[in-house]
């Protein structure tokens, strides 16, 4: 597919799409790329409301989330919880072993506090390589982002052209509030990361991660030592090709 034929077919989704529902939304892309779209959750509130859409409407999206290694006892505990829960497979996506053991033992265990490139290092080996592997031989890649939850995500789209792994990808949720999760999850039961109510609005790698202060911006916690207009790891870096 050409670049303008795909612009014209992402611009003509958004169009058709924009007055849907969430779960419309991955009715809509189940049964068009039927055995060809994927989510990746990382377990997140925004995550986890999707996870219960696709097991509540038993559709044929494959879930999957990526373990750095580094991420909180309390995500491990919900990956189980939720996967007990829902009844469904979520597969486990692992950085390669030879390059993280290369990296570490070359740049130190918390390399990314010295500086951006070794952060970028860091999420490159642990992130963005194992995503390329769970995304391949997909058409659509959903995804729990809000356009809300950030600086750098205020200006994506509900389907985007995501150039680095060269996939559709979908954002559900692109317009829903904090206050639109929270309702659904309390309203659904739906089973959440114990460190959201101990002011972890985002969720990411244990050493990167803190709670946030009263004010501050929902991702104001994930990278906190650098600029907020920096702060992606590369998986959503919001390079596409959608204008």
């Amino acid at each position: 597919m050409g670049t303008q034929e795909r612009l014209e077919l992402i611009n003509d989704y958004n169009n058709l799409l924009q007055n849907f529902s969430a779960h419309e939304v991955l009715l809509f892309f189940n049964d068009k790329y039927h055995g060809k779209t994927a989510f990746s959750t990382s377990m997140g509130a925004e995550d986890q409301v999707i996870t219960q859409m696709i097991s509540h409407y038993k559709l044929d999206i494959r879930i999957f989330t990526l373990d750095t290694g580094r991420l909180f006892p309390e995500t491990y505990e919900l990956i189980e919880k939720t996967r007990n829960r829902y009844h469904i497979l979520i597969e486990i996506y692992y950085p390669d072993t030879q390059k993280t053991e290369k990296m570490v033992n070359e740049h130190g265990i918390n390399l990314f506090y010295r500086s951006i490139e070794n952060r970028k290092l860091c999420c490159n080996i642990r992130k963005i390589e194992p995503l390329r592997r769970a995304l391949q031989n997909t058409d659509i890649w959903i995804t729990g982002l809000r356009s809300d939850q950030s600086v750098t995500r205020k200006d994506n789209h509900l389907v985007e052209w995501d150039e680095n792994n060269k996939i559709i990808k979908v954002n559900p949720l692109i317009n829903w509030s904090e206050n639109d999760v929270w309702d659904y999850i309390k309203n659904n039961s739906i089973p959440y990361n114990k460190l959201h109510d101990q002011g972890f609005p985002s969720i990411g790698c244990q050493p990167c991660t803190r709670a946030i202060k009263s004010g501050e911006d929902l991702r104001a916690g994930r990278w906190w030592w650098e600029n907020p207009d920096m702060k992606e790891c590369g998986l959503h870096n919001n390079k596409n090709n959608n204008t």
